[in-house]
């Protein structure tokens, strides 16, 4: 049930409270290879009259281009989550995207066994560095690595694609709103 109602959540029509960056404080976690990175963008998804998480998107410059490194994606749950809803939630996205990659099942399965289940607070933020590497973090400590550098352009895409399911959080999140 638990599932079901966390499904229903992430897919019904949102509205999106948003801001763009407010400041150009560099962040990085004590774990974290990637440091200096500046705010670019912040939104918080709403879905009816629940807010799902905040979301912030940081950059070298604090400036958004594609396909641009390093790059962190933050996201700060304010409700439960099971991991298997959001790596199911993943997929959906993905689908909603029309991406396909011959490796999405092995990345879907990957996903399973990094990520938590999240609660209120709680923070999974991807780093993507130069060498197109994507480190996932839960509350700053380290979950695990993948080394596949198409993973993390098409990750990143559900939140950053000009065809993303959620378009308002985009152009928050990359600075234009």
């Amino acid at each position: 049930m638990k599932r079901l109602c966390t499904s229903l959540l992430l897919s019904l029509a949102c509205t999106l409270t948003v801001s763009t960056a407010a400041s150009n404080t560099p962040v990085a976690t004590a774990t974290s290879p990637v440091e200096n990175l500046q705010l670019v963008g912040e939104a918080r998804l709403n879905v009816m009259f629940w807010s799902v998480y905040n979301s912030r998107l940081y950059t070298e410059n604090g400036r958004y281009e594609n396909a641009q490194r390093p790059l962190r994606l933050e996201i700060q749950y304010l409700r439960d989550f099971a991991a298997q809803a959001l790596v199911e939630q993943t997929g959906e996205e993905w689908d909603h995207l029309q991406l396909s990659h011959e490796r999405r099942d092995q990345w879907l399965k990957q996903l399973t066994t990094l990520w938590p289940d999240v609660g209120k607070n709680d923070v999974i933020a991807l780093e993507i560095d130069t060498a197109n590497r994507s480190t996932f973090y839960f509350n700053g400590e380290k979950l695990g690595v993948i080394d596949d550098a198409d993973f993390g352009e098409q990750f990143v895409a559900i939140w950053l694609s000009p065809d993303t399911s959620r378009p308002a959080l985009r152009e928050a999140l990359i600075g234009s709103l």
